[in-house]
This record gives C-alpha cells, sequence and structure tokens, in this order.
C-alpha cells in the first residue's frame, strides 16, 4: 500500500528546500524520520504531523535545534520542543478540529482544549506558542495577556470551572492558571511550507478588531 503520509513528506520537504534552503532540509531529516515511523505505528495522524514538520523547518532556519513528539514527564508529550539562543521553546500545534460528540459546543470545548494547553505544557518551557492553520481562529482568554499578579480571581475561577467540565485528569488548579503564559502565536501555511509568527499581544489585538469581542473575549 503506498505511504500517503510519505509522500506528504516530500511534497514538503521539496518546497522547503527552495524556501529554506538545502541545509535546512538536511537537518531536518531527524524530525522527519522519527514523524514517518509514528506514523507507521499509527501513534500520529498525518495532518496534524505535517504541520509538526513544517513548523520544525521555520525553527531549524532560526537556529532552532527541534525535536518533535517530545516527553515532558510522565504521561506528558509536547509537538515540540526546540531550544535556541540559550532558551527553550514548546510549540503545539491546533488544527481547529471539533469532534461529533461537541457538535452543539463547538467553542467552549476549543476555549477548553487551547486554555488546558497553554496551562500544561508553559511550564516546561522558557517560551510556549500554538500553532494553527490560517482558517482557523485560537480562543485565547484575556487573561493571559495579563501578568499572573494582574490576573483576577473571578475571571480565574471561571476558567476553571469550564477546565473541570472537559478536563479532569489529571485536574488543573487555580494555581497553575495564574502562572501559565503564552508567547507566541505561529500561522502555519502548509501548502506553501510558510510561518508566520506574531507575539501574543499582536495576535489578541489583530482578533479582537474583528471577532472577539463578538465571541465574548474581549
Amino acid at each position: 500500500m503506498e505511504n500517503l503520509f510519505a509522500k506528504d513528506l516530500e511534497t514538503v520537504t521539496r518546497k522547503a528546500a527552495s524556501r529554506y534552503g538545502v541545509e535546512v532540509v538536511e537537518k531536518a531529516s531527524e524530525v522527519r524520520e522519527r514523524l514517518l515511523s509514528l506514523w507507521e505505528k499509527k501513534l500520529i495522524k498525518s495532518n496534524h504531523s505535517i504541520m509538526e514538520y513544517v513548523v520544525s523547518l521555520y525553527l531549524i532556519s532560526k537556529g532552532y535545534d527541534v525535536h518533535v513528539e517530545y516527553p515532558l514527564g510522565e504521561d506528558l508529550v509536547c509537538d515540540i520542543y526546540a531550544v535556541g539562543g540559550g532558551r527553550s521553546l514548546i510549540v503545539e500545534i491546533e488544527t481547529g478540529f471539533v469532534p461529533p460528540s461537541n457538535a452543539s459546543d463547538p467553542i467552549s470545548y476549543r476555549l477548553a482544549r487551547e486554555v488546558s494547553k497553554i496551562v500544561r505544557y508553559s511550564p516546561y518551557a522558557d517560551r510556549f506558542a500554538l500553532a494553527t492553520p490560517p482558517f482557523h481562529i485560537l480562543q485565547i482568554p484575556r487573561i493571559f495577556l495579563d501578568s499572573p499578579t494582574e490576573r483576577g480571581e473571578k475571571e480565574l475561577a471561571e476558567l476553571k470551572g469550564l477546565l473541570d467540565m472537559y478536563y479532569r485528569e489529571p485536574p488543573l488548579s487555580i494555581e497553575d492558571l495564574k502562572k501559565a503564559k503564552i508567547d507566541y502565536v505561529l500561522i502555519v501555511n502548509v501548502d506553501s511550507v510558510s510561518v508566520f509568527q506574531y507575539p501574543i499581544e499582536s495576535y489578541y489585538s489583530m482578533l479582537r478588531r474583528n471577532c472577539y469581542e463578538n465571541l465574548g473575549f474581549g
């Protein structure tokens, strides 16, 4: 049977060679091999993993040493762990998928999922980012633009209540929410093998003008 994921990797690699150069593509060989191995074991999904590969190529081009599907601790594996300039960065991929079981509450589901990613993963690196395609709007509450000392107890309690509805194991505390951070959003265009990086303040401001206030996150 034809390995469609390997074919997709080859297509992205060819485009990446034109965009970033052969040296970057060669440095990404371990990333390709790991993703292909995990896909063959049916441990990852192709659409999610192709985005991982595109982001990895971008980070390698910026001088990062990149690892994918990287274990952080017991039962916790991040999509991308990168080190560059003496600092660590974790990137979690969000495709925007909503399961059929959440057809009647897609925004609440996405909000809880994206907040849980920020809370669970950000303590493990100096910087944390979510990566998403251009057609998905991340549901990021305004509270994450504030410093931990500026975050109101009422807003924290409301977020914890939402998280408890969707994610009880392991439980997330008010203190976890208070310490969590998100530094960047990466917009991933798989078709052109390009990534656009926005500081969280810029991403939030850009979307607030268009939709966040109408969705209730302003």
